[in-house]
């Protein structure tokens, strides 16, 4: 359905909350963050408490640890704090959300316990806004709200999407977008997306599965020819309740500024 009732014309929202005017997205780059973990690869740092780390996830990284014993973020920004504090172990820090391994953006860790059970309650709660940034091959409806089923081939890390539920087998994905921007001569959309729900390759599938892959990303039906580029997925930002003030949070960052995204910057 071509609908999206927490957008308005002129703003990006999270959970109804103005984000940030859609003209911010088409500027110049900003300046580089000058924080960062100091790790290998090193990681931005947008934002650091007694409570929480915010910081911006690099392509290629995988959130968490894994089978394959190659660098995760989870780990090394454990690092970057014990040796911050001048620990050795025992640093506690709390995964909230993931982002699949090629895609980059705003991520937000807990330090401490308690602040880790105030976000996954508004997780579960569905009061943790997340928006991401996309551009998909072909041009989308304006806006639209995409629900589909899907079901995960742990064997090949594949997700497949179907409009029919299957109790037991399926789990239900929704989403809701907003077109900012078409480029008719390479035929792309800049996409603003609200996750509604939180799934492995949620995005990636849903919106190949509507005739419209992400740039870039050949796993779920991007045709392009290039050797090796990432899918043109960004996590543009987070809105959240802070777990000790209780006042709502937005941590944002911009896009990249190489190709296709660069295709939608002011003067493009």
């Amino acid at each position: 359905a071509d609908r999206c009732e927490n957008y308005e014309e002129n703003s990006l929202y999270l959970n109804r909350y103005p984000l940030v005017n859609r003209s911010a997205i088409k500027q110049t780059r900003r300046p580089r963050m000058s924080k960062t973990t100091g790790t290998t690869p090193d990681i931005p740092i947008l934002h650091e408490d007694a409570h929480l780390l915010v910081i911006v996830k690099p392509p290629g990284l995988l959130s968490q640890k894994d089978r394959t014993g190659d660098p995760d973020l989870l780990t090394l920004c454990r690092g970057y704090l014990e040796q911050k504090h001048q620990r050795s172990g025992g640093q506690f820090l709390g995964l909230l959300h993931r982002l699949d391994r090629p895609v980059q953006g705003v991520m937000v860790l807990a330090k401490r316990p308690s602040a880790a059970s105030h976000l996954s309650a508004q997780i579960r709660d569905h009061t943790f806004g997340k928006i991401y940034l996309a551009v998909v091959e072909g041009e989308t409806p304006p806006n639209g709200v995409l629900v589909h089923h899907l079901v995960k081939d742990p064997s090949t890390n594949h997700v497949t999407a179907s409009r029919k539920e299957t109790p037991g087998q399926t789990q239900r994905a929704e989403l809701s977008f907003v077109r900012l921007d078409y480029h008719r001569d390479k035929n792309l959309s800049f996409l603003q997306i609200q996750l509604l729900t939180g799934r492995p390759h949620q995005i990636r599938v849903q919106f190949a599965s509507e005739g419209y892959p992400l740039y870039g990303d050949q796993k779920y039906g991007y045709a392009g020819r290039e050797d090796r580029t990432d899918p043109a997925l960004f996590a543009r930002g987070l809105k959240f309740r802070h777990p000790e003030t209780g006042k709502p949070v937005t941590y944002t960052a911009d896009p990249p500024d190489h190709y296709p995204w660069n295709l939608f910057r002011s003067g493009s």
